[in-house]
């Protein structure tokens, strides 16, 4: 990628990247320091000359205008479209209001697929998903796509979060870093579609220049600067969701992230587009990877806890019910047999499913996103070729911080230790066995001397006890009490 996006060294001039730890940018030449403060006024300075220097080509163009200067021919811009051509003398027209808005770009990616290429590429798909509606519906309208060059906030830097458990009341402060993330700046497009065709190669981005867009469809973006501001922080949440679920050891997370120290660029991205009615598809005008909606909506049905822990006791006393039927038990002992377990089973799924007993019973719904898959192309010597490298998201892992001493610390937070496991473990198997290990040391450790008959009401009390304070109070005092390095 050009240098657009770079923080650069004050005193060597070399890009400076940014390190959570310290949260500044650091020079890896000389160590130059750049505060986050800096690195956005330079930005902000580097955005006035590029206005300004575009605002200078524009004697190639016109200006926003009902009739062409060129030839006097009426010619209407489309709602939401920054560029026209004259169909009668082909000048380019540009709306003055676009000129003027904050969400002029600063780079772009040309496109390097062709419209024909594009239309083969959804033809691919349609033939490897001929199974699906979608595929079926697709062909025939393969000849309505049409290409774009879409907004987007190219945005890189610090993001501030506050992470919890949501079976806990602990929150944790950490830093996490945005390594060139896109979001769309507009409304009327499925962000979702959008998404599956990323990402996109930056080493091709470039500094805008009308040249590039000319004679091409550009959106304009339409979302304001407090909705982008909050998309932004969206973006971040769920850029570091899955770090954040892995090292707090659950799905159950809450993740608020403050992206208001990133840097963002308005680009725009080459993307060919169709939509019919339900029907939704893209390709990347870059790469070549197709995403296509699906035509009907899926259902997710979220359940109170207390009613997952129904559903799964009614599947566990089912499965013990027809496992002894099978075995040939009596069904009036079977059933006997069935109903005490299922007690027991009822108790430990609630314990199990506590973790989740902020939820309500919910019924969401969205619509899935086929892919090409991961596999891209690039142009050789004219023609398209499988693309070797495989592009990916660039994402960081969060750096968790601590007061201690009364100074906020990088740190590392463990959980579930090996340590910790067999301590607990020990800790269960000891009041499990408590009376036994009681007579043991009464009678000299005599093994043969015992007799487990005598432990049999309190083997009946602490059987279940013991898996549930395993369950859920031995976990929950791991996850509110982590060892921190």
């Amino acid at each position: 990628m050009s240098e657009i996006t770079d923080i650069h060294c004050p005193q060597c001039g070399a890009p400076a990247n940014f390190d959570i730890v310290r949260q500044a940018y650091l020079c890896s030449y000389c160590g130059g320091r750049v505060t986050i403060g800096a690195a956005i006024i330079e930005k902000q300075g580097f955005r006035s000359v590029r206005a300004e220097k575009l605002r200078g080509d524009l004697d190639r163009f016109r200006l926003f205008s009902a009739v062409c200067e060129g030839c006097g021919a009426e010619v209407v811009f489309e709602e939401n479209e920054a560029l026209a051509n004259c169909a009668f003398c082909g000048r380019s027209m540009v709306q003055k209001e676009y000129l003027d808005s904050e969400g002029m770009p600063e780079s772009v990616i040309p496109f390097a697929i062709t419209l024909s290429e594009a239309q083969d590429r959804l033809r691919e798909w349609c033939d490897k998903n001929r199974g699906r509606r979608e595929a079926r519906k697709l062909r025939p309208l393969i000849t309505e796509l049409k290409g774009f060059y879409l907004p987007y906030e190219l945005t890189r830097g610090p993001v501030h979060l506050t992470v919890s458990r949501m079976d806990s009341g602990v929150c944790y402060e950490c830093e996490g870093l945005l390594g060139d993330a896109l979001v769309s700046r507009s409304k009327q497009l499925d962000n979702l579609l959008l998404d599956g065709m990323e990402p996109f190669d930056f080493d091709s981005m470039v500094d805008f220049d009308f040249a590039y867009v000319a004679g091409h469809r550009v959106k304009t973006g339409d979302v304001t600067s407090d909705e982008l501001v909050a998309r932004i922080s969206a973006e971040a949440g769920a850029a570091c969701a899955p770090s954040v679920r892995k090292t707090l050891e659950t799905s159950a997370v809450s993740v608020s992230a403050d992206a208001n120290d990133a840097i963002g660029y308005p680009v725009l991205l080459p993307v060919y587009y169709i939509c019919d009615g339900d029907m939704a598809a893209a390709v990347n005008g870059q790469t070549g990877k197709v995403s296509v909606r699906a035509l009907k909506e899926s259902h997710y049905y979220f359940l109170p806890w207390w009613l997952k822990a129904l559903a799964a006791t009614a599947a566990l006393s089912g499965a013990v019910f027809g496992a002894m039927a099978l075995f040939g038990m009596e069904s009036r002992l079977a059933l006997f047999t069935t109903a005490l377990l299922a007690f027991f089973f009822f108790i430990v799924t609630l314990c199990v499913y506590s973790d989740t007993a902020k939820n309500k019973f919910a019924v969401e719904s969205g619509r899935r996103i086929f892919t090409s898959g991961e596999k891209t192309f690039r142009r050789e010597r004219g023609g398209l070729v499988m693309n070797e490298k495989i592009l990916k998201r660039k994402v960081s892992e969060p750096v968790y911080f601590h007061d201690i001493g009364g100074v906020q610390k990088p740190v590392e937070l463990r959980f579930t230790t090996p340590r910790r496991v067999i301590g607990m473990l020990t800790l269960a198997l000891a009041v499990l066995f408590l009376p036994v290990i009681f007579a043991l040391f009464a009678n000299g450790f005599d093994f043969a001397a015992i007799k487990m008959g005598g432990s049999a009401v309190w083997f009946c009390i602490f059987v279940p006890v013991v898996p549930i304070f395993l369950l859920k109070f031995g976990v929950v005092e791991i996850h509110e009490n982590p060892w921190i390095y």
